[in-house]
């Protein structure tokens, strides 16, 4: 039989939904955000360079169905029988007109194979008429609205240019659960100037939200950012993790976060070529290893110092 994890894993989620093993495929859609085009701001989030994110098989000079179908053949090699999320991955996925983005939704859901759909996207970028859509959508379906939160604290949103605030995240995630919608959250562990408090803290304000599923990973320095050229600058304004501290932090995390949302990861790896800090040695499932070898040393599981939050 096999041993329970100490978290509720994203597996267990996708096991609700679907009877075979599913697999997220990136896309990049060509999308800019409104805190590159000017609309917000210029030059994006400090810390992003999509390189470091978007997969080899995900290039926006490909159509949608094509970059599927590099997608599929990297994957099914290993699981012939498995289908697939189209991933709207790659910077505001939502950041267009609605009929645009119809379509593009609606030719990834008429590619064989294709199961379900998963959209990134930022809070302040969700109109009502595409909620409508996804409400209906998710009704036949299987839909994720994931929103880039990255942090709770509008300080730290401020000092990275995120221009959205920790209140517009929550408006958007509640805005989207209420329409039957399953809404994850993504956040930066470690952003410049954020002590262990406040990542703590991070934890117990999304717990008090509707959400289905938490996506956290460490900051990490890339090359060609705004942040890369800070962290040169004021390498004192950075605390960089240690591997075995980091590991600790996301069961620190973990132990004061809602016990029923669903954990997609604790980590990210970005290509050798362009990581600055912290180069750790270690795979995505090595570092997952050790977080739940850390909760069973520690004799805990997540939720465990949860504080519930009532209205």
């Amino acid at each position: 039989m096999k041993e329970q994890k100490p978290y509720r894993d994203f597996s267990e989620f996708l096991s609700l939904h679907f009877p075979f093993k599913v697999q997220k495929i990136s896309i990049n859609a060509g999308f800019t955000c409104p805190n590159r085009d000017g609309s917000k701001g210029r030059g994006g989030c400090t810390y992003c360079n999509n390189q470091s994110f978007s997969p080899r098989y995900g290039k926006p000079v490909k159509t949608i169905s094509e970059q599927l179908a590099d997608g599929i053949v990297f994957f099914s090699h290993k699981y012939p029988e498995m289908k697939y999320l189209a991933y709207f991955q790659s910077y505001t996925n939502t950041y267009d007109s609605v009929e645009k983005l119809i379509a593009m939704y609606e030719e990834a859901l008429a590619y064989p194979g294709v199961a379900g759909l998963v959209v990134s996207t930022r809070p302040d970028c969700m109109s009502d008429e595409l909620l409508d859509y996804f409400e209906k959508l998710n009704r036949k379906t299987f839909v994720l609205i994931e929103y880039g939160v990255e942090s709770t604290l509008n300080k730290t949103l401020e000092r990275v240019n995120r221009q959205h605030t920790w209140e517009e995240s929550k408006e958007a995630i509640i805005k989207t659960t209420e329409r039957g919608i399953p809404v994850g959250a993504h956040l930066i562990l470690g952003l410049p100037g954020e002590t262990h408090d406040d990542i703590i803290g991070h934890a117990q304000k999304l717990s008090e939200l509707p959400l289905t599923t938490v996506k956290i990973h460490q900051l990490q320095i890339i090359k060609g950012t705004a942040m890369a050229k800070e962290y040169r600058l004021l390498p004192e304004s950075f605390h960089i993790f240690e591997l075995e501290e980091y590991v600790d932090l996301c069961v620190d995390f973990s132990e004061r976060l809602n016990p029923g949302f669903y954990i997609e990861r604790f980590v990210s790896q970005s290509p050798s070529s362009l990581l600055i800090a912290p180069d750790w040695g270690v795979k995505n499932y090595e570092l997952t290893e050790k977080v739940i070898k850390r909760f069973r040393e520690r004799e805990s599981r997540q939720g465990r110092l949860f504080i519930p939050f009532y209205a």
